[in-house]
């Protein structure tokens, strides 16, 4: 099963907050974060990578962004 993080519709920081908890409850794996602003996206791949994740992925989807990321 996929896990996704739907963070649209929240300002910063709280898809950023949602994402990194996902991440530390999954350990490892990966996981899809849906966002909606480009604010959102940046900050989603900063947090990534201070999390020692990696973004496999960006794709625009529907006025968002949908990020797979992965550890």
């Amino acid at each position: 099963m996929e896990n996704i993080v739907d963070a649209r519709g929240f300002s910063c920081p709280q898809p950023v907050i949602m994402a990194v908890n996902e991440m530390k409850k999954a350990g490892q794996g990966e996981l899809t974060v849906l966002v909606d602003t480009d604010t959102a996206k940046e900050n989603i791949n900063r947090a990534t990578a201070a999390q020692g994740w990696s973004v496999l992925s960006v794709e625009p989807e529907g006025g968002g962004y949908k990020i797979k990321i992965g550890k």
